[in-house]
């Protein structure tokens, strides 16, 4: 079990029903609690399973998903079929169920006894049987849910399951999640804005915004010592020119200004009770005696490495969907960050995109120590020195994802993309990311300006397809994946297929 979810419970709830006899009632449910002790004891899954019991009728399934709904613990439920359920018992259940869902086809004995299996031994091994039964009537009521089918003592199948309860409880994390916009959106921009009434609805997070004036006034707050001891922290964590930490320099007066910026972006986050913020260039405050030498570039990094959502240029949307992706990442080793499509490089098969921000690139993703420096950046209201975490990202393979607002739905777009070691840059001091979207930079691009994709996306060196694919199954939006089996005119159809569906959906509503 991952420490970040040890206070979250998955339930699993087994279907059986009277025919058989208690007998049979209680073969199955100790069944269920071999099989539940034997998930957890894997090692594999990253939230505890627990049992709820055997459901043999309409008003024990009612009851226990009616306890699921209103457990805060409870992220999720999976249900496996034991015997025959009838579905029919199912149903009041799965009308008031708000908890994501999984059903696992699975058999409690992994091959048939074939020597010894009798007519008692069939009927009451009847998963085969049971699974379809419950399967048709979670398909006949359209509820989302996740399939997943293999012998539940082998890896594959709990890695399944696995995958999952981190999207559930990134999905649970999404419920309260507040998003606080600390200015406006940048003018004139399409693909960052949005629907955030649809979004409340359909993935659950709130956006407010804040005027940067009270974070100003958060800002005079801030004690001396609390800056200095905050200096401090940074001269020790990252590598730096000694001159900086050289009180007459006048970059160290940068320095301090960016964790003065730092600690006021984080008690106003603190009191506000929101796991993500936005800023922009263009609204840095102008309360007398307060205000932000240039974006504030340092605090959004570092505290996208403790878990706070962010999105440059008011992009709301981004911010809540990288809060989401590192809940999802907890416990993994690779990294994540909020990333922006740069520049192009035309190198033939390895042609390339940069990803990098002014400044704002999460340092989780840094190959090596990142380096403290202080540079001007003249973009903005105020054209100035500011300072900023340095690096190179890791090379190695991962997954970008993004949402994009279509009018009628919300679109998930996903791009696996291979992450390459870039030549070095020494005129560009800031953070960066090189990679070549799968299958190849013309597919990949293509399909994911086809699919209307921002320049803003929320990269994963730990999460795969299947998450992004979870995800989208548990918000009902739409997902479009593009990987090394892409093709243009492929993808081009499901997203005429997609729209076709989704125009259908909303009148047939």
């Amino acid at each position: 079990m991952v420490k970040a979810f040890e206070n979250l419970e998955v339930w699993f709830v087994t279907g059986a029903q009277l025919l058989y006899g208690g007998d049979a009632v209680v073969q199955v449910d100790g069944h269920s609690k071999i099989m539940v002790d034997g998930l957890n004891e894997s090692g594999r899954l990253p939230i505890k399973v627990v049992y709820k019991g055997t459901a043999n009728s309409s008003k024990e399934v009612a009851d226990i998903f009616a306890q699921a709904n209103n457990d805060k613990k409870c992220v999720g439920v999976i249900t496996w079929m034991h015997t025959f359920s009838p579905a029919k018992m199912w149903i009041h259940g799965l009308q008031i169920l708000h908890k994501p869902l999984l059903h696992l086809h699975t058999q409690f004995n992994a091959e048939i006894p074939w020597d010894t299996m009798d007519m008692d031994f069939m009927n009451l091994n009847q998963s085969a049987h049971g699974d379809r039964e419950f399967g048709h009537i979670i398909s006949r009521m359209r509820i989302r849910r996740k399939l997943v089918v293999g012998y539940w003592k082998e890896e594959k199948t709990q890695d399944h399951i696995a995958v999952w309860e981190r999207v559930c409880a990134a999905w649970a994390d999404a419920q309260d999640m507040l998003i606080i916009r600390f200015g406006d959106q940048m003018n004139n921009v399409a693909v960052t804005d949005g629907d955030k009434v649809a979004a409340e609805q359909v993935m659950g997070y709130h956006v407010d915004y804040c005027p940067v004036s009270e974070l100003m006034e958060c800002q005079k707050q801030v004690k001396d010592e609390e800056v200095k001891a905050l200096v401090a922290e940074y001269f020790k964590l990252y590598d730096h020119d000694a001159a900086l930490e050289d009180e007459s320099n006048e970059n160290y007066a940068v320095i301090w200004n960016a964790a003065k910026a730092e600690l006021a972006i984080r008690a106003i986050l603190k009191a506000k009770g929101a796991k993500g913020f936005t800023t922009n260039f263009d609204d840095l405050g102008q309360t007398e005696g307060s205000h932000f030498d240039q974006i504030p570039g340092l605090a959004s990094q570092r505290l996208m490495a403790e878990g706070y959502g962010f999105g440059a240029e008011g992009d709301w949307k981004s911010a809540a969907l990288y809060r989401t992706l590192w809940v999802m990442n907890q416990g993994m080793g690779g990294g994540c960050s909020f990333l922006e499509d740069y520049t192009l490089n035309f190198n033939g098969e390895q042609s390339a995109i940069l990803q990098a921000h002014m400044l704002e690139v999460c340092p989780l993703i840094a190959a090596a120590k990142p380096r403290l420096e202080v540079h001007f950046l003249g973009i903005g209201i105020r054209k100035s020195q500011t300072a900023r975490l340095v690096f190179t990202s890791k090379v190695g393979k991962g997954v970008t994802a993004t949402v994009v607002d279509m009018g009628n739905r919300f679109r998930l777009i996903v791009n696996d993309v291979d992450c390459i070691e870039p030549k070095p840059l020494p005129k560009l001091p800031v953070a960066s990311a090189l990679w070549i979207p799968q299958p190849n930079f013309e597919v990949g691009a293509g399909c994911w300006i086809y699919a209307g994709g921002t320049h803003h996306s929320c990269f994963s060196y730990d999460l795969t397809d299947e998450y992004w694919q979870d995800y989208a199954e548990i918000a009902g939006i739409e997902c479009v994946i593009i990987n090394d089996k892409t093709t243009v005119d492929d993808f081009r159809k499901e997203l005429r297929f997609n729209e076709v569906y989704y125009m259908l959906n909303k009148a047939l509503c």
